[in-house]
């Protein structure tokens, strides 16, 4: 089965054994931006990543916009399920921007990074300074990738939403909406990409949107199980 999280910021709890019980031998963990555990690149996190390794199951994770970049990629790039990945150990994989993969017989695009709310940027900036946030060429790529799936896949995973789902979620608060590239990019997709469901964190919140936004925080949840409550609210239409 495969398994959906938010952020994890560096918390060893969310991934104790105890939180992730449900997750069995051959299952696979998604987890949608901010990991955290590859920070500092101390002992300490090399031991925790250590005992991770030892579990039966795959832990994968896109970036967010709070990452060690300078450390996450300097992981070697291999191709995993049909796309390229940092492997940080035998079963932990970065998932990276702008790729496509097929796990468990479903394929997943995935686009990691965001643009701080905190920065204020301006056109002369440098934004390839800004790690955080895909370049061109990684949002071109992902582009080129979904052409050659002909715009379908199962499930799409990023860190941060759509700019149109992000202004619906903002709109009884009291924070000032803005257009950015990565969420007009991603505005894009939504309405080229034949998709089941899409999966994000960026917003910090669990909240079950539609049939097809989740937006994910603290809740695991399995793709299945989702995939079941759907066919039977379609039933009892």
């Amino acid at each position: 089965m495969i398994f959906i999280t938010g952020d994890t910021h560096g918390d060893q709890e969310r991934l104790s054994k105890t939180e992730l019980s449900m997750i069995k031998s051959d299952d696979t963990l998604i987890i949608c931006g901010d990991f955290g555990f590859i920070w500092n690149n101390d002992s300490k996190e090399a031991q925790f990543l250590n005992r991770l390794e030892k579990r039966n199951y795959t832990i994968c994770f896109v970036d967010g916009i709070h990452e060690n970049f300078n450390v996450l990629n300097n992981y070697p790039v291999v191709i995993w399920n049909g796309g390229r990945v940092h492997k940080i150990r035998n079963n932990i994989f970065h998932l990276m921007r702008g790729q496509i993969y097929e796990i468990e017989n479903k394929k997943f695009f995935t686009m990691g990074g965001g643009e701080n709310p905190e920065l204020d940027l301006h056109e002369e900036d440098d934004l390839s300074e800004h790690k955080e946030i895909p370049s061109t060429s990684e949002m071109l790529n992902g582009v080129s990738n979904l052409e050659k799936h002909n715009y379908k896949v199962d499930y799409i995973i990023t860190h941060e939403p759509p700019s149109k789902i992000r202004d619906f979620l903002l709109l009884s608060s009291n924070k000032t909406l803005r257009v950015t590239t990565l969420g007009a990019y991603l505005d894009e997709l939504s309405q080229q990409t034949d998709f089941k469901r899409w999966y994000f964190a960026g917003m910090h919140i669990d909240k079950f949107i539609s049939d097809s936004y989740t937006a994910i925080f603290r809740n695991i949840v399995s793709i299945e199980g989702i995939e079941q409550k759907k066919k039977f609210s379609l039933k009892r239409k």
